[in-house]
């Protein structure tokens, strides 16, 4: 049976609740760094984990012409990063960088696996974490093994919209303002193919555009394109 544009949209990560943030900060130091900033790159060692208190950060890595390509969905307030290299006691293979102004919570590696040790039930929390970002991981390939280019961009808008979206009467405008070169690096295409597909998705009225601000107008019209 087809999947559904509403199952689709299903697994994504797992935030913290109050009592589990409130756990991670007192076992570290809250730190606030500016749009732009990159929070921790490839080959550096991992010897910390994140909650995001505010803002949102990117995941990528760098292709081999200096391009960012996005290898995890874009974390939100209230989801941590960082983790499994951290668990692992690896070096770093990806970037994080701040999509706009953000405010961590930044823990040491030796707090992090001590608060495991003492929370067991925060300890499983981070194991469904790990596991949802698996799931999340082995779509990505799906999507792009899969899915033409339209479909790609149309799921990732639907998937933003529900995560950082914010409803409105005549639509879902999304608060995260993306430049095409980043959406394009996220689903695996040219900043100009990003350009031509929005303003086909805009002429058909399932989305409006001004300057980097999206509205989904009609959701199910966007989600007739992911086949």
């Amino acid at each position: 049976m087809a999947e559904t544009a509403k199952d689709l949209l299903q697994g994504e990560p797992l935030s913290l609740n109050e009592r589990e943030k409130e756990l991670v900060r007192k076992s570290g130091v809250t730190l606030n760094y500016p749009k732009g900033h990159i929070i921790f790159a490839a080959e550096e060692i991992a010897d910390r984990v994140y909650l995001i208190e505010k803002g949102w950060v990117k995941i990528y890595r760098l292709s081999a012409d200096g391009r960012e390509v996005t290898v995890g969905s874009i974390r939100n307030p209230g989801e941590m990063m960082g983790l499994a290299e951290t668990l692992y006691h690896g070096k770093r293979t990806c970037f994080a960088g701040a999509i706009s102004d953000v405010t961590l919570v930044v823990v040491t590696k030796k707090d992090f696996l001590e608060l495991l040790t003492d929370e067991h039930y925060f300890s499983l929390k981070v194991a469904k974490l790990l596991a949802a970002r698996m799931r999340e991981a082995e779509a990505m390939v799906h999507e792009l093994v899969c899915w033409q280019v339209p479909g790609r961009l149309a799921l990732l808008l639907l998937k933003i919209g529900e995560r950082c979206g914010i409803e409105e009467e005549d639509g879902i405008k999304i608060k995260l303002r993306l430049t095409h070169e980043e959406i394009a690096g996220m689903i695996g295409t040219t900043r100009q193919t990003v350009t031509s597909l929005l303003n086909t998705f805009k002429k058909e009225k399932s989305i409006n555009l001004e300057g980097r601000e999206i509205k989904i107008l009609d959701p199910k019209k966007l989600a007739s394109w992911i086949v």
